[in-house]
């Protein structure tokens, strides 16, 4: 058996050409199976491979679900025995991916060989042969068009593979289909009130193909008979629609049925085109389907069920408007992912992309990554550009697997073709893009290295993140030379003046993998934590922007929007210290503290009554939505299994992509009593009893809302805010929880459910991990699930994997669903530690004039407030309201309050720090600082200061550095005499001008403008040069709004 996705297939033509004609043995047999992604979703292309196998005359199989697999997997192997053909066996995501309850017997089976076929003399399995190659080939070929296929097709004929599965007596619309469309055909029949019964009443009838290539003629003509019309519903390109009308086509116009599937009556290939009926572009949705079959019926038959489901289907495509604005969560770059590094190259270089988790540096950073190729043809597209470009070098990522596998074949290429590219290989260890599984065959770095030297590449540099591994370079090529990946840069500035072909091997281990490993104890787990001081973080994103970390989270604070890790996702890859701020603190042994409350026995609840489980006569459909490498998937399996185990039928698929770290992952789960009754593993539109929202954002992607109906659907929705990864990127990023929670609550006609999973699961368990399980049980308790605690406790035992951890988190959820306000007094004890905004102006200001007076002395509090009363009272004798005066007390104090030597002192000594410390680790730790003082930093290339690593001792300077605050501004000051003091101290006196010159010119009309004015000072964040890029975008933005405002003042039409 051969197993490939469509690329595979791709490559694998002349192969798969020479060995069906080469024949199988009559005991063998060949079973190609193809992975086709009709909507590449895990792809840098749709594939459809039907038509590949039949351009090598390979007939193909296509399964519609589990139990066929194995049923169809029998029939193929008998097939290529029979016929001496290699035989296809289509393979999709919603089989593939899905899980079912079946038969596994194999007996159950009856193999039947044609008894109307004979056999050609020595039959039609491989033979050896004397003959020269040019006689052996045609005989070979004749074998094939006179026997093979023929044999081939008789034994579908004689299993029946191809069939009618509904008939009627009048039957007057016939309905082809295959695999996966055979099912959503049946699915989108029932949605139209349309069942075996009344199908054969109104004249339908539906024909079932397990072999679309080649297409059994006998079946096919009985099938036709007295038909007026035949759809074809298949997915991509026509197969089975070309055949069938190449043998309909000699029939008598009399009798002669009209087949149409892409197009209408008016085809294909005419001018003007017919219109799309099933598009060849992505995958079907049930609803298309049901919308063209209602289209096709209306002449002879309607119904108000149909009618009905289709003014649901126009009312969702309303709603689904606004879904489309919901912001997609895509799949992102893991913490501490090795490409989060190495796919970055220095400014004023590109690089091109290729097969692997590395192609999502192509929207990751699109500023410098560009065009993806075939895997085994990175680098070659620039072969044939680099004669004809002005661009003197370009970087070509490629990852170990790929490299492996074909990668360096395009290596040789481009040294044989003396371009100048940079090779950068990415070892991390494992084909991290698929689930991290090892890559087939030895690979090592210096295998790598040995084999680069051997092709004559000119330049090799070894970047690693452990340069210990390296301690005995005997391994390596003497033109080798190796570095930390903390001068990745300056190496690849190096690279790029290189003549010729350079390469650079990145050895760093996927971060996927280390947490794995570090969970068997396999890989070194280093008893070191990162830790940011919120106080001290100014929010300017450079910890993000170094890392483009998923771990570094906003934290919403009084002061406005900082900067928090969350430990439990955080894969130890400490790359956002490199960002340029002194709030980063080194947390040495101890270990995350544990809440204890995940394990105490707590009679608070008592007996917790028992909900009814919903019914699942009918199929009871389950969507769960969350983020991937949160263990979305277990739900689902979890589910799939307790319905098993209860006898129930179930199917679970899985819509995953290429690994979805991060990214949106979806989970169709359905149930019924009668596992006949689950037809398409897909849930289709409108028909989902449960959402299960793990993630609020994905829970109100199109997607999911698509799947919604009033009145049916119930939602239990998670509402914690974990941003998209973009949020590396762009510090700015909001999380809509406004609008997507009204867009579920239309959805559903407000029969949701909304809590802070996340937050109430970490507190209680100690790790965000457990919110999947807290939300199945508060599902569970809600009434939402058809499926007993029993039998879902039972499944979790079954899964083996954190036991005991995952009943509780069940339990814990079960009891928030009966009374949340008690769980949330247990989760976090006495008063919540949430964000209290100020109720009022005075508040706000009260607050700040309290900060600045221990930021300083009163003295300059009472300065800040003088103008801010300023403002306040131009304000209220003009009628204007309160907005300026609002972003005066915010933007002047965050002038006021700049963080020097002695504010970030203050701030780590006054005993808030400590505290919050001492809130996420418990044990024996010790403390380092993450710092840049001038006078002690080194440079990077750029002239920037480096922070560097200090001890405990720190915290004695900076005992007495807080208490020198007095010094701030005067003679004495040392630090004042800096060129960064010294501007934080201008923009103060600028914007106190700027704030008084407003107020002299302020009215109604330039009231916005001047609110505007008044809060850029918010976008000054950071230290440093990350401080001086925001000053002067600062200064940018301002001279536009004062023009503005001018503009405004002075009457002139372009000031809007």
């Amino acid at each position: 058996m051969w197993y490939g996705k469509g690329p595979g297939v791709d490559r694998c033509g002349d192969v798969f050409k020479h060995m069906n004609h080469a024949g199988t043995s009559k005991h063998g047999g060949v079973l190609l199976v193809a992975g086709d992604d009709h909507g590449a979703y895990s792809s840098t292309l749709p594939h459809q491979s039907d038509h590949i196998f039949s351009a090598c005359m390979i007939p193909m199989l296509y399964p519609c679900n589990v139990q066929e697999y194995l049923d169809l997997g029998l029939h193929a192997w008998a097939m290529s025995r029979y016929s001496g053909c290699a035989v296809a066996f289509k393979a999709l995501a919603d089989t593939v991916e899905s899980t079912a309850s079946v038969d596994a017997d194999p007996f159950r089976l009856e193999i039947k060989y044609p008894e109307d076929f004979t056999m050609p003399e020595g039959g039609l399995n491989a033979r050896l042969s004397t003959d020269t190659l040019g006689i052996q080939a045609r005989k070979q070929e004749a074998l094939m068009q006179d026997y093979k296929i023929y044999a081939a097709l008789a034994y579908a004929r004689a299993n029946k593979l191809n069939h009618t599965t509904i008939d009627s007596p009048n039957a007057k619309l016939g309905i082809i289909a295959s695999g996966k469309s055979y099912l959503d055909v049946l699915e989108a029949l029932e949605e139209l009130g349309i069942d075996e019964t009344m199908a054969a009443d109104i004249g339908i009838r539906v024909f079932k193909v397990a072999m679309p290539w080649p297409l059994e003629p006998d079946g096919v003509r009985e099938f036709a008979q007295g038909l007026d019309e035949i759809l074809v519903v298949e997915e991509k390109r026509q197969m089975v629609e070309y055949q069938l009308k190449e043998q309909l086509y000699n029939w008598r116009d009399d009798v002669r049925p009209r087949v149409i599937g892409k197009f209408d009556e008016k085809g294909e290939w005419v001018h003007p085109r017919g219109e799309w009926l099933l598009p060849p572009k992505a995958d079907f949705s049930i609803a298309q389907i049901a919308r063209v079959i209602a289209q096709r019926i209306a002449r002879f038959h309607t119904s108000d069920l149909i009618k009905a489901r289709l003014a649901f289907l126009e009312a969702k495509d309303q709603v689904l408007t606004k879904a489309v604005n919901t912001p997609p969560r895509p799949a992102y770059y893991c913490s501490g992912c090795p490409h989060n590094t190495s796919t970055k190259v220095p400014e004023g270089s590109f690089a091109l992309a290729g097969i692997g988790c590395h192609v999502m540096a192509t929207a990751i950073y699109p500023e410098f990554n560009k065009l993806t190729t075939h895997m085994g043809g990175e680098g070659a597209p620039w072969i044939g550009q680099a004669a004809f470009s002005q661009v003197p070098h370009v970087f070509q990522n490629l990852g170990d697997g790929t490299y492996f596998h074909s990668g360096y074949l395009a290596i040789r290429a481009a040294v044989a073709a003396k371009v100048n590219m940079t090779y950068k290989i990415l070892y991390n260890d494992a084909v991290a893009m698929t689930g991290g599984q090892p890559v087939d065959g030895t690979i090592s770095v210096p295998m790598i290295a040995q084999q680069m030297a051997a092709e004559g590449v000119k330049r090799i540099a070894l970047v690693t993140e452990d340069l210990s591994r390296y301690t005995d370079r005997s391994s390596l090529p003497a033109i080798v030379s190796l570095h930390d990946r903390k001068d990745m840069d300056a190496v690849q500035r190096e690279l790029r003046e290189v003549s010729g072909v350079s390469v650079l091997i990145y050895d760093q281990t996927c971060a996927a993998e280390k947490r794995r490993r570090r969970k068997k104890n396999e890989y070194p787990d280093p008893n070191k934590r990162l830790f940011i001081n919120d106080a001290v973080c100014e929010g300017c994103g450079d910890c993000g922007v170094q890392s483009n970390c998923t771990s570094i989270l906003p934290l919403e604070t009084e002061f406005g929007r900082k900067r928090a890790i969350d430990q439990s996702s955080c894969n130890k890859d400490y790359s956002c210290v490199k960002g340029f701020c002194p709030s980063f603190v080194t947390v040495e042994g101890g270990k995350l503290k544990k809440s204890k409350t995940g394990t105490a026995k707590t009679d608070d609840f008592g007996t917790l009554p028992e909900p009814v489980v919903a019914s699942c006569d009918n199929p009871y459909n389950i969507l769960i939505n969350g983020i991937g490498g949160t263990g979305v998937i277990t739900v689902g399996a979890l589910l799939g299994m307790a319905a098993h185990l209860e006898g129930k039928g179930a199917s679970v698929l899985d819509m995953t992509g290429m690994s979805q770290k991060n990214g949106s992952v979806t989970s169709h789960v359905r149930i019924a009593n009668d596992p006949q009754r689950i037809r398409a593993q897909r849930i289709a539109t409108g028909e989902a009893d449960l959402v299960l929202g793990c993630d609020m954002l994905t829970a109100g992607a199109a997607d999911a809302i698509a799947k919604m109906r009033p009145g049916r659907t119930r939602a239990v929705v998670n509402t914690h805010q974990q941003p998209t990864g973009h949020f590396a990127k762009n510090p700015e990023w909001a999380f809509p929880a406004d609008e997507v929670r009204a867009l579920i609550d239309e959805s559903v006609a407000n029969r949701s459910d909304y809590v802070d999973a996340t937050r109430l699961a970490t507190a209680l368990m100690g790790d965000s991990i457990a919110t999947n399980l807290f939300m199945l049980g508060f599902a569970y308790q809600k009434g939402a699930l058809p499926v007993s605690e029993a039998a879902l406790l039972r499944a979790i035992e079954l899964n083996g994997v954190a036991i005991d951890s995952n009943k509780k988190s069940f339990l814990w959820g079960r009891r928030a669903a009966v009374d949340l306000s008690n769980v949330e007094r247990i989760a976090i004890p006495g008063t919540p530690v949430v964000m209290q905004l100020p109720e009022s102006l005075p508040g706000l200001i009260k607050r700040r004039v309290a900060f600045l007076t221990d930021y300083q002395d009163a003295a300059y509090a009472a300065r800040y407030e003088e103008l801010v009363n300023n403002v306040r009272a131009v304000e209220a004798e003009r009628g204007l309201g309160d907005k300026l005066s609002r972003a005066v007390a915010k933007s002047y104090f965050k002038l006021m309050a700049y963080k020097d030597e002695y504010e970030v002192a203050r701030l780590y000594t006054d005993g808030k720090f400590v505290e919050k410390l001492k809130q996420q680790f418990e044990g024996d730790f010790t403390l380092k600082f993450n710092l840049a003082p001038p006078l002690l930093a080194k440079k990077d290339a750029k002239g920037h200061l480096v922070k560097a690593e200090y001890g405990s001792w720190v915290w004695t300077g900076f005992k007495v550095l807080a208490k020198l605050k007095t010094l701030r501004g005067s003679a004495l000051d040392v630090f004042g005499y800096s060129a960064e003091r010294k501007m934080e101290r201008a923009l103060i006196g600028e914007y106190r001008e700027a704030v008084l010159a407003l107020l002299g010119k302020l009215s109604k009309d330039n009231y916005a403008l001047a609110v505007e004015i008044a809060s850029l000072p918010e976008k000054v964040r950071g230290f440093g040069h990350v401080k001086d890029k925001a000053v002067e975008q600062y200064h940018a933005e301002l001279k536009v709004l004062r023009e503005k405002f001018a503009a405004a003042e002075a009457g002139l039409p372009h000031a809007a």
